[in-house]
């Protein structure tokens, strides 16, 4: 199993990121509607990016929050506006086949 944790880590060089999902952080998928419906990660909810800001609110009483999207783009745009918005505790997963990779193993 460590072995394991290692060689996500590897991938997605972060520890923080595989700590906060095996902790059950809040997943927000940040692509659009359509792309969300393709497939996401389990329990993860959906808020488009240009809709973030609606957010802001409820995402403050969130203990840790994850978000991503198809390759870490958006999402880092997301995680950016969060914490320029008060939001600490929030970490750019990248992308949606790398967070579900890790809350998989869960």
């Amino acid at each position: 199993m460590l072995e394991f944790l290692k060689n996500l880590t590897k991938n997605n060089g972060n520890l923080e990121l595989v700590d906060a999902i095996k902790n059950n952080a809040y997943l927000v998928d940040v692509r659009t509607r359509g792309e969300f419906s393709m497939g996401s990660v389990k329990g993860a909810i959906n808020i488009p990016l240009d809709e973030i800001q609606k957010h802001v609110g409820t995402l403050k009483k969130k203990e840790s929050i994850v978000v991503f999207c198809q390759s870490g783009g958006r999402s880092g745009m997301a995680r950016d506006f969060l914490i320029k918005n008060g939001i600490k505790n929030v970490i750019n997963g990248g992308p949606w086949v790398n967070v579900n990779r890790i809350k998989e193993s869960k």
